[in-house]
């Protein structure tokens, strides 16, 4: 069975997420298009966990076979294993991109965490979940361990800031990130200054969760008749997770970088929401003309996120002429055919536009020739 919605949901996610690292460049970008400074969730700070849950919905289905009648085999586990390690290090290859467009992967500096690497490493430990527990206990696990983030973050003391501190360097996680991972790998930016990292290890852990809620959506799903009752279940389910997350978030901030359990149930509701809305027009009312674009990227995901990432990092760390003051090349693009004309809020937001057209213009040939890159 393929669910032709979650491809579309997968591709809306694609695009929402090349347009946000596209905007996320400019000095000046629209509130929306950009990550909440610390506390609180912006549309952009949805699009990350999106992925993950959809990841998860996508286990349903993949793994299947071995969930239900059959038990798993070694080669499922090589199998999953493969490709999370590709995943991993399909993530230090984009964190290894350096200046002018060289690749030094010098393993002095090199940021060990990432988008990719979160990604690899919950869709590992969510699939040994999913292949070596019953259903009750993934649901008690997955309970267990947004609690269990949530009462350590808060109750447990961290040396020289003491308990329930989240400031990007107090708070626990900083603190278990910088005593596993050697302070030259942690992310450089953001405020973080080798404090911590944004997808750190201690913050996948709740990280894991969005995946199995994916994977919980993705059960529920095939159980049901296609009809707008599905449909309807859904936006239910997303509504409630909306108003439980909302109320964590009184005491337990939402939080993107920290990814808090409140965030991890705020997120997953949103994310049943959109899923509702693609799952009704797509598989109940067959309204596919609309989605077709977003089908297309949605199936060479992966595919596509890759040289997006990489073409921002040659844009921003390449420069027009050598001159010591020399423009960035995407400063020099946005500057001349974008807010020249625009202004600085249009550019930056038709600059990732465009660049959105761009990679969607890639996808629409690799579908055509039928190049399906699958990790």
């Amino acid at each position: 069975m393929r669910l032709t919605s979650l491809d579309v949901f997968r591709g809306i996610t694609i695009a929402a997420m090349i347009l946000v690292n596209m905007a996320g460049v400019a000095d000046n970008i629209y509130p929306p298009l950009a990550h909440a400074d610390w506390h609180g969730c912006t549309p952009t700070d949805l699009v990350f966990p999106f992925f993950l849950f959809i990841v998860g919905v996508a286990m349903t289905f993949s793994l299947s076979k071995y969930t239900e009648d059959n038990k798993p085999t070694s080669a499922i586990y090589w199998r999953i294993l493969r490709r999370a390690a590709i995943l991993f290090a399909l993530g230090l290859l984009l964190n290894g991109f350096w200046n002018q467009g060289v690749w030094t992967f010098d393993l002095s500096s090199i940021r060990i965490m990432g988008v990719l690497q979160r990604i690899s490493i919950t869709y590992l430990l969510a699939s040994l979940i999913v292949l070596n527990l019953p259903r009750k206990g993934q649901w008690i696990l997955a309970a267990v361990i947004l609690i269990g983030y949530w009462l350590m973050m808060m109750y447990l003391p961290v040396p020289d800031y003491g308990a329930g501190v989240l400031t990007r360097e107090g708070n626990l996680g900083a603190y278990i990130d910088r005593m596993i991972i050697p302070k030259a790998h942690l992310y450089k930016g953001d405020g973080f200054k080798f404090m911590g990292d944004p997808e750190g290890l201690f913050s996948t852990i709740p990280a894991i969760v969005s995946v199995l809620a994916g994977y919980f959506t993705g059960q529920w799903i095939r159980s049901q008749p296609v009809q707008s009752r599905t449909s309807i279940g859904l936006g239910l389910f997303g509504v409630g997770c909306l108003i439980i997350g909302w109320a964590w978030g009184w005491t337990f901030p939402i939080n993107k970088k920290l990814w808090t359990s409140s965030y991890v149930v705020f997120s997953s509701g949103w994310a049943l929401i959109l899923l509702a809305a693609c799952y009704e027009l797509i598989e109940v009312r067959l309204n596919r003309r609309w989605s077709k674009p977003f089908e297309i990227m949605g199936l060479n995901a992966i595919a596509l996120f890759v040289p997006s990432v990489l073409l921002i990092k040659i844009l921003v760390k390449t420069t027009i002429g050598t001159a010591k003051d020399a423009p960035s090349t995407y400063n020099w693009i946005y500057q001349n055919f974008f807010a020249s004309w625009a202004g600085v809020l249009n550019g930056s937001l038709l600059f990732a536009i465009v660049t959105v057209l761009l990679w969607w213009g890639v996808g629409v040939l690799m579908y055509r020739q039928r190049w399906f890159v699958k990790v």
